[in-house]
């Protein structure tokens, strides 16, 4: 008679588990899980990067980011000629600057003469697969 008792104030079914096999206050379904307070990688390395460090420029001191300081070197070596804080500085604007400008380009119609520039390359493609001869082939297409 206590199961009816039960079932009458709590109903059990799909989602309502039985009072008894409920867990208590406190007591976690996934006792092994993540402990409470750990942090992942992306909220540590933006602390991290938030961080101020003195930066000396010439004779003057100021304060910035890690962040900041990291893309004031990235900038100046690029200036200076190295090419691959060039590589990186060129690669990370695009990603940056290009994730929305470059979505609408590509949303909007092409115009008839973009088209038409797009038909002749395609021509020309087919054509020189196919191994036919360019007009502007003095010999008339024939290999050396």
């Amino acid at each position: 008679m206590a199961k009816k008792k039960e079932s009458a104030d709590h109903g059990v079914g799909y989602g309502k588990p039985p009072k008894h096999t409920q867990f208590g206050p406190g007591q976690s379904g996934n006792p092994k899980g993540r402990p409470k307070g750990v942090r992942n990688l992306k909220t540590d390395l933006r602390d991290e990067l938030s961080e101020r460090i003195v930066v000396r420029e010439g004779e003057r001191t100021r304060k910035v980011s890690k962040q900041r300081a990291v893309v004031m070197t990235l900038v100046n070596r690029t200036l200076k000629g190295d090419a691959r804080a060039a590589n990186t500085l060129i690669g990370t604007m695009m990603r940056l600057f290009d994730q929305a400008e470059g979505t609408a380009e590509l949303a909007a119609p092409l115009k008839d003469d973009e088209l038409e520039i797009l038909k002749t390359f395609g021509d020309r493609l087919r054509r020189d697969a196919g191994g036919a001869a360019r007009p502007n082939d003095r010999d008339g297409g024939a290999k050396p």
